[in-house]
């Protein structure tokens, strides 16, 4: 043997000699030792305490079976017990992260390549901790700015670094969110769903081309599901969903799929769809359904100001561009649902911006069942059709002995937003009691004032036209109603009475009142104003009242004319309205055999009433009545009679006329406002005019 050969032999020997103690010292060697560096190294460069309070250590595995050489290079398998991530002490004393167990496979050759190659991490179930202080301060928020400071222009150079991570499997984790701002308080469950979770190849450096490779439809699949309960803007929270796998994330502007089922209260949230770039979202575009008792709950959920509902539910499309300098917008496209028993379709617009947000859009609903609007003023939502109305699911203290509503608007949510909503219900149901024909308005909400120019019904072949401001910035609140009664049909008002079908007649009002107060009952008990009503060439009789369910309209009729059908040729009324207290300035009724004079009160504060009755025969005396009618009670519980104490003074039916200091102009200005036709009401207040 050659001295050459000799040599060779000696040196390859030496090689194998290091190589057998280089394994032999890996394979014996106490990895804890190492732990004080490493728990060093990362500390300092997260800015946190890392610790490690189990063993650490380092198993060897070989890789798959391979024609390549490199099978003979195992792979190196981390083991770390017990591994801590802290938090900022000033947030919270919790650990952001705390691991059971972390176990990181290394394959060591392509380190030479700048190619981290991690054939697979595995996670031996944990916790992680998230929490947000009232001024925005977190705990998931990493400090990098000195290492920022401290990398100079030259560091882009040594990037180009590929992460390339084979599967993540781990047990189920634990989470709990804390946050003070919502406020919620929520714990969760995160667990893999199906076989570990390839991940591929992560760019750190400026390699495009692996950060725009094709991304199959298996990864958009859904890889983890969640579970999570808790407290969230002092709801009682619940709610389960799926969320896709980390190889969804490694494309930037490829749609990361999700679904949930949430409920908060009593309100319920299904989404399904998909968010860009989820790390960073640019876009939202998802299938939305909500349901719950009441429209109005959904201001402690979202903070979204929505009228008080019967029990509602909708599904739409909810789409959202963030990649933009301008305010932030969501859009509810082409939902459908309903509300009580009424449907409702649209198109609402959600726009985050200064000085408030603001919601626009328009809404329309197909057939509106009256009763599901009772809620909007605090109102019985129950129906009076002979149905079983649904309930409307709103708090109230209406008092068994009053009937304006008493349940206050929550003018303090009016200044949350800004809204320029119009809606329209091309039917309205309403039995057979009140002929509602169809409804449009216009609503706007500008720094708690509201405004609803027009409120339009179509009512029994006219229109009634509001407009209607309730101001909520001043306390309390103040309103102004301005209404017009135009033309409505007395024949339709009545469609079931075959007596009212030669009645031609027709009603016109005009009511201007201003009020104070946070609620119905309130407004009309401080306002002052005006009433003004001429119904002409109608029809009156016992029956009548019957079938209109008046039982104090059935007493007076019974009394006056007995059963007998009468034509009223004219019926005017005019009302000074102050404080709550709306006194009759005119208020005479002109049939065909008498004249009927009435005079009084009616308090909307104590919803006293306080009428007398006084007719007249026309030529022959088919009334007999010695002394006046009268209604006193309350609005929920009128009590009609005779009051036996006083004589009517019996004169010419005109004599009447000359007793009453009427504004007959103003009436006048109500007989036909949109032709020019002669009615009986014309020649009867320009009589009146005449007495005065």
């Amino acid at each position: 043997m050659t001295t050459g050969k000799k040599i060779s032999l000696w040196a390859l020997a030496v090689v194998l000699m290091i190589l057998l103690v280089l394994v032999v010292v890996i394979i014996t060697f106490d990895w804890n030792r190492l732990k004080p560096t490493i728990e060093a190294q990362a500390s300092g460069a997260l800015h946190r305490d890392v610790s490690i309070d189990g063993d650490l250590s380092v198993d060897w595995e070989w890789p798959s079976p391979t024609q390549s050489w490199q099978r003979w290079i195992p792979w190196p398998r981390v083991q770390a017990q017990g591994l801590h991530i802290a938090s900022p002490t000033d947030v919270t004393s919790a650990d952001l992260i705390s691991l059971d167990s972390l176990s990181i496979t290394l394959s060591p050759l392509p380190l030479l390549d700048k190619d981290v190659v991690i054939p697979q991490i595995a996670l031996g179930g944990g916790s992680v901790n998230l929490v947000r202080l009232l001024d925005g301060t977190n705990n998931w928020t990493f400090d990098t700015t000195s290492d920022a400071e401290s990398s100079d222009a030259t560091s882009t150079d040594s990037g180009g670094w590929r992460v390339d991570v084979g599967d993540i499997q781990f047990d189920p984790l634990s989470l709990s969110y804390d946050d003070d701002q919502l406020p919620a308080n929520i714990d969760a469950k995160l667990q893999l769903l199906g076989k570990p979770i390839a991940v591929g190849a992560l760019t750190t450096g400026n390699d495009d081309a692996a950060n725009t490779q094709n991304t199959t439809e298996s990864d958009l699949s859904y890889r983890f599901g969640w579970q999570a309960e808790g407290q969230y803007r002092g709801q009682s929270f619940s709610g389960s969903g799926k969320l896709g796998g980390p190889e969804a994330l490694r494309q930037q502007r490829m749609p990361y799929p999700l679904q949930a089922k949430i409920q908060a209260g009593a309100t319920k949230v299904s989404v399904q769809g998909a968010v860009t770039n989820p790390l960073a979202p640019t876009k939202i575009d998802v299938d939305l359904t909500f349901a719950g008792r009441n429209l109005g709950d959904l201001y402690n959920v979202i903070g979204v100001t929505l009228p008080d509902t019967p029990p509602y539910s909708t599904r739409g499309h909810l789409i959202a561009d963030l990649d933009t300098q301008q305010p932030l917008t969501f859009s509810y496209q082409d939902f459908d649902g309903a509300v009580g028993d009424s449907d409702i379709h649209g198109n609402l617009t959600y726009r985050m911006g200064q000085p408030r947000p603001s919601l626009t859009g328009e809404v329309v609903s197909r057939q509106l069942r009256f009763a599901d609007l009772a809620p909007l003023i605090g109102a019985d939502g129950g129906g009076d059709d002979g149905s079983e109305a649904q309930p409307a699911q709103v708090d109230t203290d209406q008092p068994a002995d009053k009937v304006l509503p008493v349940d206050e608007f929550q003018t303090d949510q009016w200044k949350a937003m800004d809204a320029d909503v119009k809606f329209t219900a091309q039917r309205i149901e309403h039995g057979k009691s009140l002929p509602l024909r169809d409804l449009y308005t216009h609503v706007t909400l500008d720094d708690g004032e509201i405004l609803l120019d027009p409120l339009r019904f179509g009512v029994a072949g006219g229109d009634l036209n509001t407009t209607l401001r309730l101001d909520g910035r001043q306390t309390p609140m103040q309103s102004r109603v301005d209404m017009h009664i135009r033309r409505l049909r007395l024949g339709q008002l009545f469609p079931d009475v075959d007596m009212m079908d030669e009645s031609q007649g027709e009603l016109n009002g005009d009511a201007t009142l201003t009020g104070s107060g946070n609620s119905v009952a309130s407004i009309l008990g401080s306002s002052n104003g005006e009433l003004r009503m001429i119904v002409s060439d109608g029809l009156i009789s016992q029956n009548l009242m019957e079938l209109a369910g008046l039982n104090v309209g059935n007493y007076l009729v019974g009394e006056l004319f007995g059963d007998e059908q009468v034509k009223i040729n004219c019926a005017a009324a005019d009302f000074e309205v102050n404080d709550g207290k709306a006194d009759s300035r005119f208020f005479l009724i002109d049939t065909e055999n008498a004249l009927i004079k009435i005079d009084g009160s009616a308090d909307f504060g104590s919803e006293a009433l306080n009428f007398t009755i006084e007719p007249e025969s026309k030529g022959a005396r088919i009334l007999t009545l010695r002394s006046p009618l009268y209604v006193h009670g309350t609005f929920k519980n009128p009590s009609p009679g005779v009051d036996a104490g006083s004589l009517i003074a019996r004169g010419a039916a005109g004599a009447i006329l000359g007793t009453v200091a009427a504004p007959a102009a103003a009436l006048l200005a109500l007989v036909s406002p949109s032709t020019d036709e002669k009615t009986p009401c014309n020649d009867f207040l320009s009589q009146v005019q005449t007495q005065e």
